[in-house]
């Protein structure tokens, strides 16, 4: 790295060496001391209002004003005075006349940021000032003259603005003289410990209190998040840890409760299946519903079961347990005899509908390890509708995975175990 890159790093607080990143600094160098247009490219909080100060500070207008204008904070009906300046009397509310921003930074820089935020109109007298240097103040017919640098960034996606009629291509192609790209967070893992650490220190001083820590684990964390709010994103992720953490070695599960997990999933575009995943998913949202009912019902069902294993039956049944083995056990699914070594026995007095008490028979010799392993078996039929739905569900999993069953498994939600009784349930081995 040569030496001016590294004091241009220093002069500004530019953490990294990643090499899309270094080319973006050189570029700014070499074009300062020239005065053509700059078109900075980037993601919104990788860090792109660095490269028109260091054109600023390099170049021969360094002396003269910068000035900085955010193109989206300013209302469309003001924009235009706001730049260009307007005469006493040119609208309501006009007392006055004021000095536009390219008046007032004659001789010097002009950073527009989200210049794809411009309206049209406001589009067009931006060209002519590039064009000739020429401008005119809202409500006068004199033309004004104007030495000024401009450098312009965005992070929207100027081709597309153009095709929909948003940006002017001529404008783009005037603004693009010269191309500058700053690479997103996500791109630059080896930096992202770097600025972590560097905005731990800064924040430690500026709250008086001791530096953030990562162990090794939360640092190989932070370098695989997508970081979609880039380095703004991770210097307010250490400014809050640095107030509100008590303990200041970070750890992952410390960091989950800042930027989870879920936020690592990649976002599928343009799948070329998606219509007919579309199609499938309909069905399968039925079937996820029917499931997920039946789990919740099974759940419930072993901590009920576990209690009174734990008690050895001498339990008095709430109203809400009752209900619950009322709705899964109907008269169909509940035994009319039940063995002495089975693990639950229910009377079912004078023919009643509903199961009155449960009483359990145990077994001296048996032991009860693990709870989570008993598995309740419906005997009780489903519905014709039911099994229709669920045999075609599984039939068009197979089909459209080639036979492969434990991704039509992960298709359908369920475990391979569950999906292989169903098979052999419909007769689909073949």
């Amino acid at each position: 790295m040569s030496n001016e890159l590294q004091n241009i790093k220093n002069r500004f607080g530019i953490i990294g060496n990643f090499p899309a990143l270094n080319r973006a600094l050189e570029k700014s160098i070499q074009v300062a001391p020239t005065d053509i247009s700059v078109l900075v490219i980037g993601e919104s909080g990788v860090g792109k209002e660095f490269i028109p100060k260091i054109i600023h500070s390099e170049s021969k207008r360094k002396h003269q004003p910068y000035i900085v204008v955010n193109c989206g904070a300013i209302p469309e009906g003001t924009i235009d005075s706001e730049l260009f300046g307007h005469e006493k009397g040119a609208f309501t509310g006009a007392t006055a006349t004021r000095k536009g921003y390219f008046e007032v930074a004659d001789g010097g820089t002009i950073f527009l940021d989200e210049v794809g935020e411009l309206p049209l109109q406001t589009q067009v007298r931006l060209l002519r000032v590039l064009e000739s240097g020429e401008f005119m103040k809202v409500g006068s017919s004199q033309i004004q003259k104007t030495n000024v640098r401009i450098v312009a960034a965005t992070n929207v996606n100027m081709m597309k603005a153009i095709q929909d009629g948003r940006f002017r291509e001529d404008l783009f192609y005037r603004l693009n003289t010269v191309q500058i790209d700053m690479p997103a967070l996500r791109e630059r893992k080896g930096d992202i410990h770097l600025l972590f650490r560097k905005f731990a220190i800064d924040f430690a001083e500026k709250y008086r209190m001791p530096e953030l820590e990562l162990d090794s684990s939360a640092v190989h964390y932070i370098e695989n998040y997508t970081f979609p709010g880039n380095v703004r994103q991770l210097r307010n992720l250490v400014e809050q840890m640095t107030v509100v953490e008590r303990d200041r070695n970070i750890t992952v599960a410390k960091l989950t409760e800042y930027i989870p997990m879920d936020a690592h999933l990649p976002m599928v575009v343009n799948q070329p299946n998606a219509q007919k995943q579309n199609d499938f998913g309909s069905e399968r949202e039925i079937m996820y519903k029917i499931l997920f009912d039946m789990r919740n019902d099974i759940n419930d069902l072993k901590s009920l079961t576990s209690e009174l294993i734990k008690n050895r039956g001498n339990a008095d049944l709430s109203n809400q347990e009752k209900n619950l083995i009322n709705r899964i056990y109907t008269p169909e699914a509940a035994p009319q005899s039940a063995s002495p070594n089975s693990l639950l026995y229910f009377e079912n007095q004078n023919n009643n509908q509903h199961i009155q008490n449960p009483t359990i028979i145990s077994n001296p010799d048996d032991h009860y390890e693990d709870f989570e392993d008993i598995e309740i078996e419906e005997n009780k039929p489903e519905s014709l509708s039911l099994q229709n739905n669920e045999k075609d569900l599984i039939v068009k999993a197979l089909e459209k995975h080639n036979g492969r069953r434990n991704r039509a498994a992960d298709e359908l939600g369920i475990s391979q175990r569950t999906l292989y009784r169903k098979i052999k349930q419909y007769n689909l081995e073949d």
